[in-house]
């Protein structure tokens, strides 16, 4: 049987938005993010990142510097005892000097590369997943996959707002931050079970 997952977004999302982070330094994780990853763990969920970081095809960080980041973001949230199961993110960027990384690819948020390789590596039941994160991009990703996609205000979420009410394209839910989001989670999946959905 197939796994369920709950996807993420990092930047806004689990930690402060401060741009393009090259070093781990600049990493504020939420004080709630710690307490809602150990609830998607209680639920069952996978807890897997998807993340745009299109800084390490613009130069401004190196891929490897990239990789201790999320280790030690994994590292600080196992502290809380809060589990992630996988990150995954898009280095690329179209107008890249480096040519390994200058390319129109499929793994950048909206489109559902990411999560189709999530899905391979972690046994993942896309259409019985949620998507949360802040931006339009995560959103348009969670419908592109079919997964409940979900808007948090944190970061850039109340620009995002405005823009998805402009284009039509409603998150089935809007939470005040990440917490709120997974608690919402928690409640639609108990009155499925109570139906029997």
């Amino acid at each position: 049987m197939k796994h369920r997952a709950v996807f993420l977004d990092r930047d806004g999302t689990i930690n402060r938005d401060v741009g393009y982070p090259s070093d781990y330094r600049q990493i504020e994780i939420f004080p709630f993010s710690g307490e809602a990853i150990r609830e998607i763990n209680r639920m069952g969920f996978k807890a897997v990142v998807v993340t745009n970081q299109s800084g390490v095809g613009r130069g401004f960080i190196p891929e490897p510097a990239l990789d201790v980041i999320h280790r030690r973001l994994k590292a600080a949230l196992g502290r809380r005892r809060a589990r992630l199961d996988g990150i995954y993110y898009c280095p690329h960027y179209v107008r890249a000097v480096d040519p390994q990384y200058r390319r129109d690819c499929s793994c950048r948020k909206p489109k559902p590369g990411l999560g189709r390789r999530a899905a391979s590596d972690l046994g993942l039941d896309l259409k019985r997943s949620y998507m949360i994160g802040d931006k339009v991009e995560d959103i348009q990703f969670g419908l592109a996959i079919g997964a409940v996609p979900i808007l948090v205000l944190t970061g850039y979420g109340r620009r995002s707002l405005a823009r998805l009410r402009e284009c039509r394209q409603a998150p089935a839910h809007v939470a005040r931050d990440l917490r709120t989001a997974v608690r919402w989670i928690a409640r639609r999946e108990e009155a499925a079970g109570r139906s029997g959905a």
